[in-house]
């Protein structure tokens, strides 16, 4: 009786959790879609093509991409880890491909700016998805940042959003 009520507890506390960080979450992504605070880089043409060019290198090599969008000041990114090797339960780790993304990017941005620095923030909001139904909820939220920040219209209409195809999707 004690570990049935333990494992609903659990349950509730990740429930409540999970609400905070989605309230916290909105709260945070209606700063960032302000632009009114840090560097906007990413709206030079230039520097958001590095980036882009980054993410879709690594599609296929480390992870299956399955949408982007590159925002003026951040990135949201819906990819599924790749296998590392034969074994079924080895994949590249979200972190490994995070700072690896981040570090070659920051790099080739910062020489284009002529800067040196922190180009990205140490901290980023990764999320593992836990169903399908998330998944096309984050699949969705994705790729129509740019139209909640009223970018555009159509989310078709931002440049530098991606979405994979359905019929290549596995």
């Amino acid at each position: 009786m004690a570990f049935a009520l333990k494992e609903h507890n659990a349950s509730y506390h990740e429930l409540v959790k999970l609400n905070f960080e989605r309230v916290w979450f909105a709260k945070f992504e209606s700063i960032l879609d302000s632009t009114s605070f840090g560097p906007v880089w990413l709206r030079q043409q230039s520097i958001a093509a590095i980036v882009a060019e980054s993410i879709r290198y690594r599609d296929g090599r480390k992870f299956r991409l399955d949408a982007f969008t590159i925002m003026p000041n951040h990135v949201h990114l819906l990819i599924k880890p790749l296998q590392t090797s034969l074994d079924e339960l080895d994949y590249y780790s979200l972190a490994l491909i995070m700072q690896s993304l981040k570090g070659y990017t920051a790099y080739k941005c910062n020489k284009l700016l002529d800067r040196t620095g922190e180009f990205w923030a140490h901290e980023s909001y990764d999320h593992y998805v836990r169903s399908e139904q998330e998944w096309w909820r984050i699949r969705n939220y994705v790729v129509k940042n740019p139209v909640k920040a009223k970018y555009v219209e159509n989310w078709r209409d931002w440049k530098w959003n991606y979405l994979r195809s359905l019929k290549n999707a596995n």
